[in-house]
């Protein structure tokens, strides 16, 4: 394709999206969305499944001392203060650290984390948009595919339900990546939750929650550690060999 006809497929796109929003095409926040909502825009349902996360979580990894150090220290400073963080208290002095000693960057792969990362899916029906906490994407100074969230640092769920926040946003990373499965996990307080959402057909979706890993207990800690280490080793193999979903 020719520049300019890049140029006018661009022009062409602006105009259906001026068209939309001109036709009330009504928009979702990721932040706001509930699952009423899900509920209204897709045939989306919460499944039970005890041996779904089985591959994920029964990784068989093996922590280094220094891991297992850090994260008891980890638990030291926070265990008696959690109760009382804010959001961003929560997520400077709890979460970051972890988040940060996983990695979740390799400038040869050209994958890194992305915070309040801009995240829109669109089609003639509704917009699903917004600022997304954390994710996972190949690319290095632009977020490409979204490949693994976590949303919400949130200090309970009396602030804001994250998991259909997290849920609509795993749709949104399926659709963009053109996928049939994604991962993800939310966060309330010290206690954390893992996602698997799959795409059975166009608008038909189901996912799965995890039991809840409590951050405060140090083996719990641990198994988040293990399960967050496992998502950037299968970043790792899908980039180097190029295969679709994690």
């Amino acid at each position: 394709m020719s520049n300019f006809e890049l140029e006018i497929q661009k022009l062409k796109d602006k105009i259906a999206i001026l068209e939309r929003e001109h036709n009330n095409i009504p928009n979702y926040s990721f932040s706001k969305i509930s699952f009423e909502d899900l509920d209204n825009l897709f045939d989306i349902n919460k499944k039970i499944d005890k041996t779904k996360f089985s591959n994920w979580f029964d990784n068989n990894l093996d922590l280094l001392e220094s891991d297992n150090i850090f994260l008891k220290n980890l638990i030291d400073e926070n265990i008696d203060l959690i109760s009382s963080y804010n959001e961003e208290e929560l997520k400077i002095n709890l979460i970051s650290p972890i988040l940060n000693k996983i990695k979740f960057k390799s400038i040869e792969l050209e994958f890194r984390d992305f915070y309040e990362l801009q995240l829109k899916y669109e089609t003639d029906k509704f917009i699903l948009k917004g600022s997304t906490d954390f994710v996972v994407a190949n690319g290095i100074f632009q977020a490409k595919k979204p490949l693994f969230f976590i949303q919400e640092f949130k200090k309970s769920r009396d602030f804001a339900d994250p998991e259909p926040q997290l849920v609509a946003e795993l749709i949104s990373g399926v659709e963009l990546n053109q996928w049939k499965n994604i991962k993800g996990a939310y966060i309330i307080g010290q206690n954390w939750n893992f996602v698997i959402l799959e795409k059975i057909e166009d608008s038909k979706y189901k996912y799965f929650v995890s039991k809840t890993f409590n951050s405060t207990n140090f083996d719990e800690l641990k198994d988040i550690y293990k399960n967050l280490l496992f998502i950037k080793h299968k970043i790792i193999e899908k980039l180097k060999l190029k295969t679709n979903e994690i």
